[in-house]
Parts: structure tokens; sequence; C-alpha cells
């Protein structure tokens, strides 16, 4: 866990809070937090004010909204509502080329067909020669993906009022408000963990240590002995694979 969320998680208050402006002030903190999480995994250029200002916004909606009777902490609601406020400005921003959103959709399809036809993990190789170009461009397009395959987790699940939860969501424990999403988070978390363990090991590491441990490239590439440009390429390929997988265990 990196500094600012040592800090938010010693400094932020869990106790009765009095009225919808100490929640808020008390949790910008959070805020911070998810931004700079967010912000660190996309391309320089998107202005991280504007994404401060969309999380503030998703964070006065959940102090608005929220009801302590219904038995969940207010940092698990409001959580889910700013990371939903982002994910939602990225979208509508529309920061990524159409070729390269088209191209990693094609990604998702030949791994799919590839794991589907080989009972396995389909090689980098077999992948590549799929698409049509050989490994050196294939790999480049793995870093040109990267930002897309972080939102990418994301897309997992819709809840009831239209909110989606995925990866992020289960690492940060969060857990949903009514039984029945939190029936599908608890079976989703089960499939998640089953796909990851049967990443190839490197993706595995990878996944692991970028998420569960919050190391950034740079830090992954040297506890693995790898540039930071392959641990890009590990990242975007595991974050396919992984949303393939979970596609057919709901199929």
């Amino acid at each position: 866990m990196n500094n600012l969320a040592k800090k938010y998680d010693t400094d932020v208050m869990y106790g009765p809070f009095q009225n919808r402006d100490e929640l808020i002030m008390s949790h910008l903190p959070l805020v911070k937090y998810l931004v700079g999480r967010v912000s660190s995994k996309l391309p320089s250029h998107l202005d991280q004010q504007d994404l401060m200002s969309v999380a503030v916004i998703g964070l006065i909606t959940a102090a608005e909204r929220f009801d302590p009777s219904r038995g969940i902490q207010f940092k698990t609601f409001a959580e889910k509502r700013v990371m939903g406020s982002i994910m939602d400005e990225l979208r509508a921003q529309d920061w990524l080329p159409r070729t390269l959103r088209e191209k990693y959709k094609r990604l998702e399809q030949e791994f799919a067909i590839l794991e589907q036809k080989l009972g396995r993990n389909p090689s980098s190789e077999e992948v590549a020669a799929a698409m049509g170009m050989d490994l050196e461009k294939y790999f480049q397009l793995m870093e040109e993906v990267h930002s897309l395959s972080f939102m990418s987790l994301e897309d997992f699940h819709e809840d009831e009022e239209g909110g989606s939860f995925g990866f992020l969501n289960f690492l940060a424990d969060n857990t949903t408000e009514n039984p029945q999403n939190q029936m599908i988070a608890k079976q989703l978390l089960h499939s998640l963990g089953e796909a990851i363990e049967s990443l190839p090991e490197k993706e595995r590491i990878v996944i692991t240590l970028y998420y569960y441990e919050e190391l950034n490239l740079k830090e992954i590439g040297e506890v693995l002995g790898l540039t930071e440009s392959r641990i890009s390429q590990l990242h975007s390929q595991a974050v396919i694979r992984l949303k393939v997988k979970m596609r057919n265990q709901a199929a």
C-alpha cells in the first residue's frame, strides 16, 4: 500500500458523522487517493484536475444518498461511486483513438478464439500470428493498450443502479449494498481468483504486484529483472486474458 493510501487509512474517521459536510470533508483524502491511483495508469496529457472535479461530485452525491441504516461504512459506499464517476468521465472524453479500440477488441477476440481452440493460454507468438503481425509490433500494441486494459477491469458487472463494479472494487474489499449484488460479487471474486491462478506465471506475478501490492511498473520490473516496457506488455496481456476468462465463465 502506498503512502497516500496509508495516510488515508490513518486519518479517516469511521465513526458516525453529524452531517453531510463532515462526510464530504473527512473523505476528500479518499478522492485524492483514487484519482492518483487512476491517473498513474493513464496518459500524461489527461487533466488530473478534471478527474478530481468529477470525483468530488461523486463524493458529494454519495454523501447525499448515504443511508447509515443499511449497515455499511460510508467509505465503502463512497468509493464505488467516486470510481464510477471517474470512469464515466474517462469514457465520455473518448481519449483513445477508435483504431486502437478496434485493435483492442480484435485482441480480445483472438485470445478467446485461441484459448477455446487450444484449451490453454495462447502464447504471444500465437496471438501475434493470428493478428497478422510480428512479435515486435504485437508487443508495441500491448504497450499502447495498457491504459485501456486498466479501464476494462471496471467492466465485469453492472449493479441494479446501473453502476459497474470490477476488479478494483474487489481489491478494495468493497461490499455491495444489497444481498443479490453481494452474492454476485462473491461469485465474481471466486471466478476472478481462479482466472488469476490460471495465468502464465509472470503475468500472474505482475497482476499480484500491481494490484495487491500496489507496486508501479518500474518497481515490478526491478523485482522481476525486466524493463518497465516489458512489464507494461505483460500487464496488458494478463488483463485481456482475465476478461476473456471471466466472460467464458459467465457464458
